[in-house]
C-alpha cells in the first residue's frame, strides 16, 4: 500500500480545508515524537488558516483524534473518536503566525480525550476553572463545543469525520449553558460572535438585554438540559445516634458548584426531570416526587424533592461556607465547604466561599 493511501484520513481534513480556503498553504505545527512512543503531544499535527470573514481570525483544525491513516478500530462507523476539533481565534492586526497557547490549549484537549476517554460533542461544555489563555488577562474561563459552521460532518475511508469547535466563554455563559442549554446560548450569541471567533478581550454577552433576555426565557419554558454534572467536592457522612445527642446525615457540597446545583434543580424538578451529581466516591441523584425523602445507600444518596423542597433547596444553595437544613427533609444537612481553585503548578489563585 503506497503512502497516499495509507494518509487517506489526512488527506480528507485537507480536502475539506482546500475547499474553504483555496491554495492557501496553511501554518503547520507536527509532532516530532508521537504519543504512542512517549511524546508530550497526543495529536499528530494541528493547521492554522488566516481567515478574514466575518472578521480577521485564525481558523485551526486539529489532525489526530481521527484515524489519519489505516484503519485500526473496530467501529466502521466513526473514524477513531470520530471528530476533529476546530478553533477560531481573533487575529490581530499584523499577526502573522498564530499564538503558541492556543496550539497548546488543543494539545491539551488531546491529552484530556486522549487520557480520560471522554469525547466532546456539539453541545458539550468545559470549566477551564482559569483563563483559556494562561496569565491573560481575560473573562474566558471555560470551553463550549458546537459543530463548525462551515465544516459539516464528511465521509471518510476508516469512518465519519465531525468537526466540532471549541469556543471561549465566561463563567456567566458557562453557567447560563448548564441552566439551559449551550447551543441554544451559542445561538443567542451568534450575532455578537458571528462564526463563534474566539475574541479574549470580550466581555461576557449575557451583559446584553436581548441576549440575557433569551437565556431567561429558555430556562424558563425548557428548563436544564444538564442531567448529569461531575463534583469534585462531593461527600456524604451518615448520622450518628447517641443516648444524649445525634447529629443529622451530611451531605457536603464545594462552594464553587452549590450555586450552580441549586440553580439545575430549579430547572431539572420544576420540569420533572433527574439530576444526577457524580463525585470521586459517591453519586447523589435528586428526582422530582410528590413526598419529599432521601434514601442513603452504599454508593448512591438518592433525594426525591417535591416543588416547594426543590425552590428551598434552590435559595438555600449558595456560594459560601454554611450549614442549612430544609424544612421537609429533618435529620438532613447540607455543608457548604469552600472551594480553592488552583493553578497548573497547584498555587491557590481564588478562593470561592
Amino acid at each position: 500500500m503506497n503512502e497516499e493511501a495509507n494518509a487517506a484520513g489526512w488527506d480528507a481534513i485537507d480536502q475539506e480545508m482546500t475547499r474553504l480556503y483555496g491554495d492557501q498553504e496553511p501554518k503547520h505545527y507536527g509532532t516530532l515524537l508521537p504519543y504512542a512512543l512517549g511524546g508530550q503531544d497526543p495529536l499528530d499535527g494541528i493547521s492554522a488558516y488566516k481567515a478574514d470573514e466575518p472578521a480577521p481570525h485564525w481558523h485551526f483544525v486539529t489532525y489526530g483524534f481521527t484515524e489519519l491513516y489505516d484503519k485500526e478500530s473496530d467501529n466502521p462507523d466513526d473514524s477513531g473518536y470520530g471528530f476533529e476539533l476546530t478553533f477560531r481565534l481573533a487575529r490581530e492586526e499584523g499577526e502573522e503566525e498564530p499564538p503558541a497557547w492556543a496550539l497548546n490549549l488543543l494539545q491539551n484537549m488531546g491529552r484530556y480525550v486522549f487520557n480520560s476517554g471522554n469525547i466532546f460533542r456539539s453541545g458539550d461544555y468545559l470549566d477551564a476553572n482559569g483563563p483559556i489563555c494562561l496569565g491573560a488577562d481575560t473573562l474566558l474561563t471555560a470551553l463550549a463545543f458546537v459543530e463548525d459552521p462551515e465544516l459539516p460532518a464528511i465521509d471518510t475511508p476508516n469512518g465519519q469525520v465531525q468537526f466540532v469547535q471549541m469556543v471561549g466563554i465566561t463563567r456567566d455563559e458557562l453557567e447560563a449553558m448548564q441552566t439551559w442549554n449551550t447551543l441554544g446560548v451559542l445561538s443567542a450569541c451568534l450575532e455578537h460572535m458571528p462564526r463563534y471567533i474566539t475574541d479574549l478581550s470580550r466581555a461576557s454577552h449575557l451583559g446584553i438585554p436581548a441576549i440575557s433576555e433569551a437565556v431567561q426565557k429558555g430556562m424558563q419554558e425548557e428548563g436544564s438540559n444538564t442531567g448529569f454534572l461531575y463534583v469534585d467536592q462531593l461527600a456524604w457522612e451518615p448520622g450518628k445516634k447517641g443516648w444524649f445527642s445525634k447529629t443529622p446525615s451530611t451531605l457536603k457540597l464545594g462552594a464553587k458548584q452549590a450555586g450552580i446545583i441549586g440553580k439545575l434543580l430549579q430547572g431539572r424538578i420544576l420540569k420533572g426531570k433527574d439530576l444526577t451529581l457524580v463525585g470521586p466516591e459517591i453519586r447523589v441523584v435528586f428526582e422530582a416526587g410528590e413526598k419529599p425523602e432521601c434514601e442513603a445507600g452504599e454508593d448512591e444518596i438518592r433525594f426525591t424533592l417535591d416543588e416547594v423542597t426543590a425552590g428551598e433547596f434552590s435559595r438555600k444553595l449558595l456560594p459560601k461556607e454554611s450549614i442549612i437544613e430544609v424544612s421537609a427533609l429533618p435529620g438532613i444537612a447540607i455543608q457548604i465547604v469552600q472551594t480553592q481553585i488552583k493553578d497548573n503548578e497547584g498555587n491557590v489563585v481564588e478562593v470561592i466561599g
